[in-house]
């Protein structure tokens, strides 16, 4: 009796044991505090220098659905997202190369009718993981139904150079301003730069002065003044005073002329004039 007990007890056991292995073996595994990554992440390649840097410690999930949706667009789509695509596909290689990272391309089943977006979600609930994105209508529906949401667009944008008022920098002056003297530049980062008393430099690499520093819904811009020393070894000015002077002249008088043809405001004059005025 006590021997057919035993039996039933170890044979009980090994059936338990069996089963979790078969579970274990058939479900993905639950990973949390993982970080799940989106077709637009991979597609963009920037997360490749964000993880060898050391900055990630989490466990990076690439699910299925991410891999098949790079693999139909680089088949079936038009020549510049097949491209896309498979630099997609290249970026999950140098991350499973990167030795320090931890990184899982998990079976997550099939595609939910609702899309891919809305299967990360439901994943990144499921497993109590963040999810890291760049979409922008991905990332404001994740944020909706409380899905942590790592956007690489917010990171780079806390990483831009601070520059404060009364430091110097080089800048490229690409275009007018909103005001007759004014011209405009951009930093690496995309940061607009509106020089004043400038515009004469147009097409030249100036080095200027910060004098004020704003941040607006649209990005941040920043308002400076022509330093002394023109970069790269130019002169002071980029022709003489008096040439410039007369050629102002004449431009003058000719506007005056001619019929004025306002062309309309774009995004970017309107907030030039919204900072001029502040």
């Amino acid at each position: 009796m006590e021997l057919t007990n035993l039996i039933a007890i170890v044979t009980v056991g090994i059936f338990a044991e069996t089963s979790y292995l078969v579970l274990k073996s058939v479900q993905p595994a639950k990973v949390k505090d993982g970080i799940l990554l989106d077709t637009s992440v991979l597609i963009d390649g920037r997360i490749v220098p964000i993880a060898r840097s050391g900055l990630i410690s989490s466990k990076l999930i690439v699910p299925r659905c991410v891999v098949r949706e790079l693999q139909f667009m680089a088949d079936r789509a038009d020549h510049d997202k097949r491209e896309r695509a498979r630099y997609g596909l290249d970026v999950i290689e140098q991350l499973q190369a990167i030795e320090q990272l931890k990184i899982e391309v998990i079976d997550d089943g099939i595609t939910s009718q609702q899309g891919v977006d809305e299967q990360l979600i439901n994943l990144a609930l499921k497993w109590q993981a963040r999810l890291c994105t760049i979409d922008y209508n991905l990332n404001k529906s994740a944020r909706v139904q409380a899905v942590r949401v790592i956007n690489i667009n917010e990171l780079a944008h806390a990483l831009r150079v601070t520059y404060l008022p009364g430091e110097t920098l080089e800048v490229k002056l690409q275009q007018p301003g909103q005001d007759s003297h004014q011209a405009v530049g951009y930093l690496d980062d995309g940061t607009m730069v509106v020089v004043d008393n400038a515009r004469i430099f147009i097409g030249q690499t100036l080095t200027v002065e910060a004098t004020r520093v704003l941040q607006t819904a649209a990005g941040k811009m920043m308002f400076a003044k022509h330093h002394e020393k023109i970069s790269k070894g130019k002169t002071k000015t980029a022709q003489p005073p008096a040439q410039a002077t007369a050629q102002t002249s004449r431009r003058t008088a000719n506007q005056k002329r001619r019929p004025t043809h306002r062309k309309p405001k774009t995004p970017e004059d309107s907030l030039v004039d919204l900072a001029n005025r502040a």
